[in-house]
């Protein structure tokens, strides 16, 4: 779909023009868009409610009135999904070109004409994304043209920004949603290697299994025993134009297929395991908005282990010891809590290679977190305040929320083991199984680092449908936010 942006109040020549309007606003049509009398009169804006007509002439076919309810409680996310019910719209009245018009008093009330345009762009871009890959025939859309209307320079730069980040997020649910036997670590690193030839100063490493045994990685390559996928460790390393102003790690986690292990999954929605790479996906993601022309003054490295999970003569037992990359051993008393495995040896790894300012870390690490947080919020473990403030302003900036979570020594010492250093998993009786995880993850972080474990199990798919993103399938969650991090970093 290509994106077009115009001054506020100007008329373009569309099949469907869309003016988002908050509650009291009075609507106002650009001149030479004919409605019929009273079409305008007693329109309440309320959230996402819409009213529409055929025109009786001039350069629209159809107007559509979005609410976005009090201008007061207007923000980024009432302007996504005010954007999103017009592409729909559009969509479901197979619209060839869509306009959508925003008001200078809107821009501003939504925190500016910036962050307006971003919103709106990516609200209209997301609400129109299929999964298509593995079909036969894609379902193919007639909405080809979208056309945004805001005030000024800001409104086009925070649009074309927001087309930036839709397409990141997108770029991340197609990995998220592609099959197993598609989406394989090999092919992760392929997607690495693609991101970064679209960059002049991003560079792509990919460890193999042989690399990783010789640096010591043997929880990583513990966890992939089992399957006949070579696994991989990607490395993406962005440049900024000028002096960087600081190193910040992301970690994801890359689990392309997880049945468990030994530890066997039950067969119910083990198709869904597919997702258990999201973490992986999201770092992918942000190094593709990157990739795409987003600058920041960062030094910024993408690390994503990657495996299969699954299940043969060669695969981790429960009880079996392996040796971490930094030289912990740990004992495996469940083979099925392998994400942190994984990512223990990508820390360590990004520890000893890399020696950044920031890291953090996203995974699909425990179900524990969607009983605690439901499917709206991702579970936050922050090491510092500033680096808890600024994930808790991204996630309110992306509409992606995060919430504290709390990280005590009591957790730290449960992850102790009894005939290794630690054990995968912590008693029952301490409960708390995403702060366990964290627990089992600080051992693998420099003591004083600033670090933040984000738990996404419950956000990466099966979420409430927001009008852009929801549903049974991928989310894109974490590309959007490391990205907003990064902004609010600098």
């Amino acid at each position: 779909m290509k994106l077009s942006i115009k001054d506020s109040g100007k008329a373009a020549r569309v099949d469907l023009f869309a003016l988002l309007l908050p509650e009291g606003g009075g609507a106002e049509l650009p001149a030479g868009i004919e409605v019929p009398v009273g079409f305008l009169d007693g329109f309440q804006g309320k959230a996402r409610a819409t009213r529409s007509t055929f025109t009786g002439g001039g350069p629209v076919k159809e107007v559509v009135l979005v609410g976005l309810g009090s201008l007061e409680a207007v923000d980024g996310e009432a302007l996504r999904r005010a954007a999103a019910v017009a592409a729909k719209a559009a969509v479901t009245r197979e619209s060839r070109s869509l306009h959508i018009e925003v008001a200078p008093a809107v821009c501003e009330a939504a925190g500016g004409a910036g962050s307006a345009g971003r919103a709106v762009a990516e609200g209209a871009f997301l609400a129109t994304y299929s999964y298509d890959d593995a079909k036969s025939k894609a379902t193919a859309s007639a909405l080809k043209g979208l056309s945004l209307g805001g005030p000024g320079a800001a409104f086009k730069a925070g649009a074309r920004e927001g087309e930036i980040l839709a397409a990141a997020n997108a770029f991340t649910r197609d990995l998220q949603n592609g099959a197993g036997n598609m989406v394989t670590p090999v092919a992760l690193a392929k997607e690495a290697r693609g991101i970064a030839r679209r960059h002049p100063r991003m560079t792509a490493k990919v460890m193999d299994e042989a690399a990783m045994k010789k640096a010591g990685m043997g929880l990583l390559l513990g966890v992939s025993a089992g399957s006949v996928e070579p696994a991989r460790l990607i490395h993406l390393t962005y440049k900024p134009k000028g002096k960087s102003r600081g190193r910040i790690a992301f970690v994801g986690k890359g689990l392309t297929f997880d049945a468990g292990g030994y530890s066997l999954k039950p067969p119910g929605k083990m198709d869904e395991m597919r997702y258990d790479m999201s973490g992986g996906a999201a770092v992918l993601g942000a190094m593709h908005a990157l990739a795409g022309g987003l600058e920041v003054p960062f030094e910024v490295h993408g690390i994503v282990p990657s495996s299969e999970n699954l299940i043969d003569g060669n695969a981790t037992k429960p009880g079996d010891i392996h040796t971490g990359m930094n030289g912990k051993t740990v004992e495996i008393l469940n083979t099925d809590a392998e994400g942190r495995l994984i990512l223990a040896d990508a820390l360590s790894y990004v520890e000893s290679k890399v020696k950044p300012d920031t890291i953090i870390d996203l995974a699909t690490l425990t179900g524990a977190v969607i009983v605690g947080l439901g499917h709206e919020l991702t579970g936050m473990f922050a090491t510092t305040n500033a680096l808890r403030d600024d994930l808790l302003a991204a996630g309110g900036a992306t509409g992606e929320e995060v919430w504290p979570l709390p990280l005590l020594e009591a957790h730290k010492d449960g992850m102790k083991g009894k005939s290794a250093d630690l054990s995968n998993i912590g008693s029952p009786a301490m409960g708390a199984g995403p702060s366990q995880g964290a627990a089992f993850l600080s051992h693998f972080v420099a003591e004083g680092r600033e670090w933040a474990h984000l738990d996404i199990a419950g956000t990466a798919w099966n979420t409430r449908d927001r009008d852009w993103v929801g549903g049974s399938m991928g989310t894109g969650v974490g590309a959007r936010l490391l990205v907003e991090f990064l902004k609010q970093r600098a």
